[in-house]
């Protein structure tokens, strides 16, 4: 990967209120991963990283799986 995009991909957190952190995704990824705006999302803390996915509810996942 050359230098402009690695440079792309570096991101900033800024304040969003009060008590939460945001980070923009590159639309590129956003558009790949299929998603759209406002949907929702899980972060979770995955070493010195964070992993985000898309969130499904708990009857969806319950259904894939089975009882």
């Amino acid at each position: 990967m050359n230098r402009k995009a690695e440079e792309k991909n570096i991101r900033k957190l800024t304040r969003l209120g009060k008590l939460s952190i945001a980070v923009t995704i590159p639309r590129d990824l956003v558009v790949e991963l299929g998603w759209r705006e406002g949907q929702k999302v899980v972060a979770k803390k995955r070493g010195r990283g964070v992993f985000i996915e898309d969130w499904q509810p708990k009857d969806w996942i319950i259904n894939q799986i089975g009882p």
